[in-house]
């Protein structure tokens, strides 16, 4: 499993009989002097300093240290390669081969994904350079949310933008929403069900899922809209971008700065981004740390709160991702907010992050789920090559 960014290359390498990854790497600065690579097997870490020019040299790189480890022995034992490709527009609802056509598409979305798809295509084209009898699989992150309903994902512009431009809602997160909401439904032990997944991380999004099937999501036409985030603004009149261009002289480059850089925890807190050191600075009395927690707890059950109206009730809400595994006052002060709709959870077992932390008698199970977007993107390429009309 790949997943290539700008200036970085992440890989594991599973064997799908166990579904254990026997290696994993993270080739960091691509292209840089800082470049280093580190690598986790058999219970051991290493990391070096690496010299890595460009995509290709990062592919091999990481083919290298499949043999130096002795993961295999020849390039042969690899069955395929897993692409996490972050765009995939309304072309892809599932995984696909890659191939020419492919190729061309992931090229066609470059202008709504410009930071992920490009990256994201390198490593496949290096992955092909060097394995070209190997079968490449691109699993794409909007591909689970491609269930949702036009009145879901259609905004309120002219229809005309949508039919010209595919403006309109496509999430992300999905290949993480897809994995935790399926060891929910495994879990409550019906295929029925009605999930809200809540993947918390530096990049946050919700779903609401019915039936194993994405009904919406927070994320929008770019990774900007919904919950506020580390650094990304989330939900935002529309008009404040444009006041500050048009009234206060910033320029487009700065106000992109704000939306996506320089906004969310970091903007509002004016420290940092990391939760956990929001958390040390509430605890000192930092106001401003305090009302940067705040605003990420409302948000999100706020709009938790919609989803239990449009699906019509709640199984189950399920924590993810960094902040949602890890930050138990973030949930305590979340679920807080729905004790009302008959959530009530152990404040003991959330704090120990335990899988299930609510309690006996709640109406709705609260779950602690661990994200593996590389074992279901894993997943999802063994079934893709294993369908008997596969070529």
């Amino acid at each position: 499993m790949l997943n290539s960014g700008s200036s970085s290359l992440k890989y594991k390498f599973f064997d799908m009989n166990t579904e254990k990854a026997l290696i994993s790497g993270h080739v960091d600065g691509i292209g840089l002097d800082r470049c280093f690579v580190k690598l986790e097997f058999d219970d051991k870490v290493e990391e070096k300093k690496v010299v890595v020019k460009d995509h290709v040299d990062a592919v091999m790189l990481a083919l290298k240290s499949l043999k130096e480890k002795n993961i295999i022995k020849d390039y042969s034992e690899i069955n395929a390669v897993g692409h996490r490709v972050v765009h995939g527009g309304e072309y892809y609802s599932q995984p696909a081969i890659i191939d020419d056509r492919v190729i061309r598409r992931i090229k066609e979305l470059f202008d709504i994904a410009p930071l992920h798809n490009p990256p994201n295509l390198a490593g496949i084209l290096a992955c092909r350079k060097m394995l070209p009898k190997i079968p490449q699989i691109a699993v794409f992150d909007t591909a689970f949310h491609q269930t949702m309903p036009p009145h879901a994902y259609l905004y309120g512009l002219p229809y005309e933008l949508y039919e010209k431009y595919k403006i309109r809602k496509y999430g992300f997160h999905g290949t993480s929403h897809k994995y935790v909401s399926e060891q929910a439904i495994k879990l409550l032990g019906k295929k029925d069900a009605k999930i809200i997944t809540c993947h918390l991380g530096n990049g946050a999004s919700l779903a609401a899922i019915r039936n194993g099937k994405s009904v919406d999501t927070t994320m929008g036409f770019t990774p900007v809209d919904g919950l506020l985030m580390g650094t990304r603004v989330g939900e935002l009149d529309p008009d404040i971008p444009i006041y500050l261009m048009r009234d206060k002289g910033f320029k487009l480059k700065e106000v992109e700065e704000i939306l996506n850089k320089k906004g969310g925890l970091l903007g509002v807190s004016g420290l940092t981004q990391d939760v956990r050191d929001l958390w040390k600075a509430k605890l000192r009395g930092n106001k401003r740390a305090k009302l940067a927690l705040d605003l990420f707890a409302f948000r999100t059950a706020f709009f938790i709160g919609g989803y239990m109206a449009i699906l019509g009730g709640l199984d189950a809400l399920v924590f993810s991702a960094g902040i949602g595994e890890h930050a138990w006052h973030v949930r305590r002060d979340i679920c807080s907010y729905l004790a009302p709709f008959g959530i009530e959870i152990d404040q003991e077992l959330n704090k120990k992050n335990q899988l299930l932390v609510s309690k006996p008698h709640s109406k709705i199970k609260v779950y602690i789920i661990h994200t593996n977007e590389e074992l279901q993107i894993a997943k999802e390429t063994r079934n893709l090559i294993h369908k008997p009309d596969f070529k």
